[in-house]
């Protein structure tokens, strides 16, 4: 009861809090540009906290340690490829800052569609975003599902109550909620994990013991898991910015500058993450077993269970489940404002006022989460996850047209599409093949290359690309028109504020 009743107070507090964000930095929330972007307001300090809370989720709190509780080395794949993601991030994301804040661009679908000239493209990069999006936010939930059964909370009522709660600060208060929250799950996050690595290894005889509880097998890579190993980090670190969720925490930024001060702070997560990852490995040591029908999903919960008493247990719980609130009002929000911008504006009422615009965006964001409960409500578990695993395949795909549309406009946007379907199309077939691994056997003559589904699709899907370009090019095809200048990549530099 003294875990239940702590994990209570906090998630109160975080509830307060997101309604309270509405007042926050205040704005006309019947703009979708103030509702979905915050105004674009953002300083260095509370990107860092939003960033985070957006990409370091309730999932990674569990499904990384449970890879490396299940599998082994393999599972700290996650480690590189954050570390990876920051130079990109340094590079890229302040173009793609620079061009939105010229032109008034809320979603990666938006660029597109300025860039290429082209409204299908523009509403395949949209329809793929909200398509990714929608078990990423289900797992957010199975986190906070799998919490609530450590704390002997069990049926689907909870999880009810915790999307009501989702859809009611984010309904009223928009990207500031989770903002607001982010700052409170991040220092919950953080000192859990510092007091986990220091007391569970005491308490199982040292970091020596922990890792002479482990099989051999699992503490190193084998052979054959090599060019697995390396395209699942460079593949998801490819993909981790594609996501809808990630993009609207880059363009809520105020200006460029803190895009890069970011680039610059985020690997802090990065180290915290490979200490989060151990827990798998602890959670062998320390005799945790599987539990149905989260599998090894329960490893963090049960070892937390064990090894710490009762108001701990009910912190670090509330913790996980905070941070599941984060990203998923993020991704309910993203997937809102490509639906509104991208979907419903262009394609059903382009006299559309702002304040339709953002009512819109309100209900979508209800909808969307409807949508994510119902993966967890009626599929079980594991399917749910094994979808999930299709959203990094999914979203890769748009890398072509977001990415290289930043540097270059050699591309026709026709070529693109086609890149884009060849990936979607083969990315998902591999992935099925696999049974919904994200690991699939490529046959190259006599060897067999084990790599991620997502990185062979997108190499496909660049291969199509740079050949119908080719093609179309050379037949005098024309392309859309580019709204976009050189210049507008560039700059305005944007507010210097630092909060």
């Amino acid at each position: 009861m003294v875990a239940l009743a702590v994990f209570v107070v906090l998630f109160v507090f975080v509830t307060v809090l997101g309604f309270l964000a509405a007042r926050w930095r205040a704005g006309d929330l019947n703009l979708l540009n103030e509702w979905g972007l915050a105004g674009r307001r953002f300083g260095t300090v509370v990107t860092w906290f939003l960033l985070g809370g957006d990409l370091y989720t309730a999932y990674t709190f569990i499904a990384v340690p449970a890879l490396v509780y299940g599998s082994g080395a393999i599972g700290f794949f996650a480690v590189p490829y954050t570390i990876i993601i920051y130079p990109f991030i340094f590079v890229v994301m302040p173009r793609l800052w620079s061009v939105a804040h010229k032109h008034g661009y809320i979603t990666g679908a938006d660029f597109v569609r300025g860039r290429y000239g082209s409204s299908t493209l523009a509403l395949a990069i949209a329809v793929t975003g909200i398509l990714a999006t929608m078990p990423y936010i289900a797992l957010q939930l199975v986190g906070i599902e799998v919490v609530l059964a450590g704390l002997g909370i069990f049926g689907d009522w909870p999880l009810i109550i915790a999307f009501a709660i989702l859809a009611a600060y984010t309904y009223f208060s928009g990207l500031r909620a989770p903002a607001m929250i982010a700052l409170v799950k991040d220092v919950l996050i953080y000192v859990t994990v510092i007091v986990a690595i220091i007391v569970i290894p005491s308490r199982l005889g040292g970091y020596s013991h922990v890792f002479a509880a482990i099989p051999p097998q699992k503490l190193l890579l084998a052979p054959g898991q090599y060019t697995a190993y390396a395209t699942l980090a460079f593949g998801s670190a490819l993909a981790l910015f594609m996501y809808p969720h990630s993009i609207t925490g880059i363009l809520s930024s105020n200006s460029r500058h803190v895009i890069r001060r970011n680039a610059a702070l985020l690997p802090a997560y990065s180290l915290i993450l490979g200490l989060i990852a151990l827990f798998g490995y602890m959670a062998v040591a320390a005799g945790i077993q599987p539990r149905a029908p989260y599998g090894a999903q329960w490893a963090v919960p049960g070892l937390f269970l064990a090894m710490f008493p009762s108001w701990f247990v009910g912190f670090a719980f509330a913790a996980i489940a905070i941070g599941a609130l984060v990203p998923a009002s993020v991704m309910s929000i993203a997937a809102a404002n490509l639906f509104t911008r991208n979907i419903y504006r262009e394609y059903f009422r382009p006299d559309l006022s702002e304040q339709d615009e953002s009512d819109v965006a309100k209900l979508t964001s209800l909808v969307v989460k409807v949508g994510a409960l119902a993966f967890i409500l009626f599929l079980p578990i594991p399917y749910a996850i094994n979808l999930q695993l299709l959203g990094g395949v999914w979203i890769i795909a748009t890398f072509p047209s977001i990415v290289f549309g930043l540097y270059t406009r050699w591309f026709h946007p026709l070529g693109l599409l086609l890149g884009w379907l060849v990936g979607m199309v083969l990315g998902t077939a591999m992935a099925i093949a696999a049974n919904f691994s994200s690991i699939y056997p490529l046959h190259l003559g006599g060897s067999t290359i084990a790599g991620y589904a997502a990185f062979y699709a997108l190499i496909a899907n660049l291969v199509v690309a740079v050949v119908a370009t080719v093609v179309l090019r050379a037949t005098a095809v024309t392309p859309g028109k580019d709204e976009t200048s050189q210049l507008d990549y560039l700059g305005p530099l944007g507010a210097q504020t630092s909060a």
